[in-house]
């Protein structure tokens, strides 16, 4: 049985959530009695965005809450999407009477219990949309979907949405380029080793030494395809591959590109994966507006990476390159 560095797995979210606020009191604030943070000088005049999931995907979600980026994050159980009155907790604390947005991973939960929230918020007066984030080119259905899982693509929305926010658009028009995102941003993962819930003694599935699961998605599921142990470089050819395959690139595009840690993956291996990645794009003429490489959104201590591409107009690279605090997105 792997070892945890936790105290108890019942209070492990709490605890986690506690410290994050800890690490930046004067930016951070939590939501009393709820696994929710939320900016510390919301609200604001502004849309505000609200995201959220199971726990264990780290930094993913409460460590983009900050100016130029989220405004609330909910944190449920670990894997597990949070409850509707906790959406709402953190709705009610961000609205600023510009309406909410909220950007929900596609996964069943997530996008019923985020739904029901909205509704109880529209009825106190709230105004409330939402966008849902499908960018997993690995599956069509999963375990925990209908339709593509939302990954590590979030991310790129919940920047680019944020931007827009701080800039004074209104929900429709911020809405409108978080379609956008979700509509250009595409990933795939794979993993060298899988994971293990801090209440579990099993991992979420099982590898030889001498295997590797490609298109897992972040809830410690398997993937798509198994298969004996690869080069690096062979590994960033199948997983870009099918990146690339998905939305029609054309020599001279621009694009933002983002080399993800799995959540036990050094940073040596995961540039190594970004150096392949940069040859493949520059042989294609596909331009690399901006590349970001480290952890986004994990999955515990799976050891691996996921890729994914967001394809740019002169928008989107405006709003990538807005200011914001939180300094990997920088």
């Amino acid at each position: 049985m792997k070892k945890k560095l936790v105290n108890n797995p019942d209070h492990v979210v709490e605890e986690m959530v506690e410290g994050i606020v800890l690490a930046a009191p004067d930016k951070l604030t939590k939501i009393e009695g709820y696994n929710v943070v939320v900016r510390k000088d919301s609200p604001n005049e502004k849309v505000a965005l609200v995201s959220g999931g199971g726990s264990g995907h780290e930094p993913t979600h409460a460590g983009f809450v900050g100016e130029g980026m989220l405004d609330g994050a909910i944190a449920g159980d670990v894997f597990t999407s949070p409850t509707p009155d906790a959406v709402f907790e953190a709705i009610k604390a961000v609205d600023g009477g510009k309406g909410v947005l909220l950007v929900v991973k596609n996964y069943t939960g997530d996008v019923m219990n985020f739904e029901m929230a909205a509704e109880m918020a529209e009825a106190e007066g709230i105004e409330v949309d939402h966008v849902v984030v499908d960018d997993d080119v690995a599956v069509e259905d999963s375990l925990y979907t209908t339709g593509r899982r939302g990954v590590a693509g979030t991310i790129f929305v919940h920047k680019i949405a944020g931007a827009k926010a701080e800039a004074g658009a209104d929900l429709a028009e911020v809405k409108e380029v978080a379609e956008k995102v979700i509509e250009n941003v595409k990933t795939k993962g794979m993993a060298l080793y899988p994971c293990r819930v801090p209440s579990a003694d099993e991992s979420t599935f099982t590898l030889d030494e001498d295997e590797i699961e490609l298109g897992i998605g972040i809830h410690g599921e398997p993937g798509t395809e198994r298969t004996e142990i690869m080069k690096a470089d062979d590994i960033v050819d199948e997983l870009l591959g099918s990146v690339i395959e998905d939305i029609p690139y054309q020599s001279g595009d621009d694009v933002a590109l983002m080399i993800n840690g799995m959540g036990g993956t050094p940073l040596m291996e995961l540039f190594v994966a970004n150096r392949r990645a940069n040859q493949i794009l520059e042989e294609k003429g596909i331009n690399i507006y901006k590349t970001f490489v480290g952890e986004y959104m994990t999955s515990l201590e799976m050891a691996g990476l996921s890729i994914t591409l967001l394809k740019l107009d002169d928008e989107m690279k405006e709003l990538l390159d807005a200011p914001t605090e939180i300094n990997i997105m920088k």
